[in-house]
């Protein structure tokens, strides 16, 4: 297998200019990819700022040998996104994969959080999956092919707290790539996701008000995004064209396939149910099935390899 996986191909990385997007776009170029880096440069809740970082992305990508260019366009909006999908066919002729990268935090304890706040989040990293994902799916019917990859979160997939906006928006977008999966399959097309465990600017906004979170905080800063990045360029590549509708999860040296919803227990009752049938029979034949209400340190709580 030629060492450069995604050699020829062309690809959006979005939210690609610093952490994760960034590693993410890097390891494509270096694989071979021509890469659209898309970032609108703000700052880690959505506000603009005054840098450029995927201008420094595509800079470095040209240094290193490899092809890319910027764009600028939020994919919070429909049209802004159908203009990065352009920008890709533009310059490139085409488009192969797409990597849903971009987003922002709000975090709020529910009670206090405002609509707009939980409106902003779920727009920037549901609907611009969607609206990313749409625009490109065109173009991989008619070429019978393309690649995506979603960030999910741990958030979304088994909960934290004061995220709910977050939380709902990742686990939608574990639907959407599901969808995807289910109703592109026939066009030769892969949709996948991946939940990440690294350092980012989303992650350095955790509050560290007690010691305990203070001690998990310094924990996460040692996990880097290059094996997060180095699964998005397999999942994109054609060696992983066997792998579709699935769920990642990346914590430095460690690779998680996640579970799934099934049917986990069940009960029929010939005469059918009542309120006080339930009462009698649900709960003692359920409860122990139930899953807790768990942060997601809690369920992985070692410490990564």
């Amino acid at each position: 297998m030629s060492e450069q996986m995604m050699q020829g191909k062309v690809v959006i990385v979005t939210g690609a200019g610093r952490g994760i997007g960034r590693e993410i776009a890097l390891q494509m170029a270096r694989h071979g990819a021509r890469v659209v880096v898309n970032d609108v440069g703000v700052s880690v809740t959505g506000h603009a700022t005054d840098e450029d970082p995927a201008q420094e992305v595509v800079e470095l990508i040209r240094r290193e040998g490899g092809q890319a260019i910027v764009n600028r366009d939020s994919v919070a909006d429909w049209a802004c996104a159908n203009r990065i999908v352009e920008a890709a066919v533009d310059t490139y002729g085409r488009i192969d994969s797409v990597v849903n990268n971009a987003g922002i935090l709000r975090d709020r304890i529910f009670h206090q959080m405002a609509p707009e706040d939980f409106e902003e989040v779920v727009r920037v990293h549901l609907f611009g999956s969607f609206n990313v994902s749409r625009a490109a799916a065109s173009h991989f019917r008619a070429q019978q092919g393309g690649t995506f990859v979603h960030m999910t979160s741990s958030s979304g997939l088994i909960g934290n707290v004061g995220q709910a906006n977050y939380a709902a928006a990742k686990l939608g977008i574990v639907g959407l790539s599901r969808s995807i999966a289910l109703d592109m399959a026939r066009y030769g097309v892969r949709s996948n996701c991946i939940s990440p465990f690294a350092w980012s600017r989303m992650v350095g906004s955790i509050p560290a008000d007690d010691p305990a979170q203070a001690a998990r905080v310094e924990k996460i800063k040692r996990l880097t995004p290059d094996g997060i990045a180095a699964l998005a360029v397999f999942l994109c590549s054609d060696a992983a064209s066997a792998v579709n509708g699935q769920i990642f999860t990346m914590r430095r040296n460690e690779v998680f396939l996640m579970s799934q919803p099934r049917p986990v227990r069940s009960l029929h009752r010939g005469e059918g149910w009542t309120a006080q049938a339930f009462a009698a029979h649900l709960l003692p034949a359920f409860a122990p099935s139930f899953v807790p209400p768990d942060v997601s340190a809690s369920v992985f709580g070692w410490d990564p390899v």
